[in-house]
C-alpha cells in the first residue's frame, strides 16, 4: 500500500527514489513492483540505468472499484 501510495502522490517516480522513501530493503521493493507490475496496477517505463513506475491509472480505477464492491 505505502509504494502505492507515494506513486499516487507523484506522477512517477524511480525505483531509487522510492527506496530512498520507504523503510524496507531495495530487493523487496523490488519484488513487490514486480508483482504490482504483474497485476497491471503499476506500469515501468526502463530506461537504463534506471526503472521510472507510475500508477496504471485506468486499472487502478478498476481495482478500487472491484475492492470496494467486496468490502460492501
Amino acid at each position: 500500500i505505502a509504494i502505492l501510495q507515494l506513486l499516487n502522490a507523484q506522477s512517477c517516480c524511480y525505483h531509487g527514489d522510492m527506496a530512498e522513501e520507504l523503510p524496507i530493503a531495495k530487493s523487496t521493493l523490488s519484488q513487490h513492483l514486480n508483482e504490482l507490475k504483474d497485476a497491471g496496477l503499476i506500469q515501468g517505463d526502463i530506461t537504463p540505468p534506471s526503472t521510472k513506475y507510475c500508477i496504471n491509472r485506468e486499472n487502478w480505477k478498476l481495482a478500487k472499484l472491484l475492492l470496494n464492491k467486496v468490502l460492501k
